[in-house]
């Protein structure tokens, strides 16, 4: 049978032998996609378990010829979603953790802050742009090289000779 065959059976038949045809024909390949994204396999059997409860849910949706296709971006954004998941709950548990010793902080770390502050302010408008959008806004360095209208490679030169500019700044400045 085919893709088609097979969802339409499903859809309208509520035929579960031709959706473990499905999982059976794809489950591979879904779970291919899954590992080299989210690179653990207990996570990767999670996100494929959860594509095919997408799929199924949505079936009605599909329009194309092949489901692989169709699988493996759902497979694919599902694992990018649990990436950045873990990632928002690692800056959580990250935050907390130094929250509690904000307290910490004296005369001197505020002095470095101060001085660092004063020498972005001294950098060209451009470069002040491309060091607040990367560490303040958290701009990756291609969205970078679009706002600004220089290239990927343009820009990650910039931010290493600005790096640079700033460490002599701040080393004469404190000496």
């Amino acid at each position: 049978m085919t893709d088609r065959e097979l969802a339409n059976k499903v859809i309208h038949d509520n035929d579960q032998q031709c959706f473990a045809e499905i999982v059976k024909r794809y489950s591979g390949i879904v779970f291919s996609k899954t590992i080299a994204i989210v690179r653990r396999e207990e996570l990767a059997k999670e996100v494929t378990q959860q594509t095919f409860i997408r799929a199924y849910e949505r079936l009605a949706c599909w329009r194309n010829d092949s489901l692989g296709p169709w699988l493996t971006s759902i497979a694919m954004h599902l694992a990018l979603n649990e990436l950045e998941r873990e990632r928002r709950s690692r800056n959580v548990c990250n935050s907390q953790s130094t929250s509690s010793s904000v307290s910490d902080y004296d005369a001197e770390h505020e002095d470095r802050l101060l001085r660092m502050e004063k020498a972005i302010a001294a950098l060209p408008e451009q470069d002040r742009q491309i060091i607040h959008l990367h560490y303040y806004k958290q701009v990756k360095t291609d969205e970078i090289a679009r706002k600004t209208g220089l290239s990927q490679s343009n820009v990650l030169v910039r931010l290493h000779r600005i790096r640079d500019k700033l460490r002599k700044m701040l080393s004469t400045n404190s000496t």
